[in-house]
């Protein structure tokens, strides 16, 4: 009876040893840190691979070293025109110290989001409508170095912003449609007036080459009579000058005395 007792006891002894051994044995992947705190102090950062902790004396945080992808709520923005537009991003960072982001901040993923919400929101604000429209990249990285900036006193870095909507009311959609169909309106007589200038310019241009040898109207006229003809045209049209009209005599109704 007493032999049994004692293999009993044995095996409890045992079974308590690998437990102690099994809680003491970490295993890291290669994208994993662990932050080590020994009775509740720092005392380093190890990892990938095989991790040994003094069971109830150590305590280890995980974390993720792998870029993360952050989807920013659709935030209501005012911007500097007085547009109410509606815009939502995504953020991509990862940590690149584990130890600033396990100690000096609760929780780096609502932090950097609830961050992230405002930067966003404070910075559109600061931009007209047509800014937001076509300069996103611009607000892209003038956002990504904001959120860089305050976020590296919790060790993560932010590698890019990018914003993926900006939704308007119907009623502001009709109103850029009226102002982009005014200016191509704009371009187009701009266009049609410099096209005019233009021709204008090139017939004063042949004006005066004409000017100077009057056979060479006289050419023109009979070029000009040339092509008629080869229309095969009923009336022909023989321009007549006004200078020469107002040589001649005009007729009135009184008889001569």
């Amino acid at each position: 009876m007493g032999m049994f007792t004692d293999i009993a006891f044995y095996l409890v002894i045992v079974l308590l040893l690998l437990l102690l051994i099994g809680s003491a044995i970490k295993i890291l992947r290669e994208y994993q840190r662990g932050v080590v705190f020994t009775l509740g102090r720092f005392t380093g950062v190890k990892g990938p691979g095989l991790i040994l902790l003094i069971p109830y004396v150590q305590q280890m945080v995980r974390v993720d070293l792998r870029t993360l992808v952050l989807d920013v709520p659709s935030q209501d923005v005012i911007s500097r025109d007085n547009v109410s537009v509606r815009v939502n991003a995504v953020i991509y960072f990862r940590v690149i110290d584990p130890e600033k982001a396990t100690i000096q901040v609760e929780d780096f993923m609502m932090a950097t989001s609830q961050l992230a919400q405002t930067t966003l929101r404070s910075v559109l604000g600061k931009h007209d409508l047509d800014e937001m429209l076509a300069e996103r990249d611009k607000l892209n990285n003038d956002i990504q170095e904001i959120l860089d900036i305050q976020t590296d006193a919790w060790g993560i870095k932010v590698a890019n912003v990018e914003i993926k909507h900006v939704d308007i009311n119907e009623s502001m959609i009709r109103a850029i449609a009226r102002q982009a169909e005014a200016e191509r309106e704009r371009r187009a007589k701009v266009i049609n007036a410099e096209g005019e200038q233009q021709a204008a310019a090139k017939l004063l241009e042949a004006a005066e080459i004409l000017a100077r040898q009057p056979e060479a109207m006289q050419l023109r006229y009979l070029n000009t009579l040339n092509v008629i003809a080869g229309e095969q045209n009923s009336t022909i049209v023989f321009p007549f000058p006004i200078d020469l009209g107002n040589l001649l005599p005009l007729k009135t109704g009184k008889s001569p005395e």
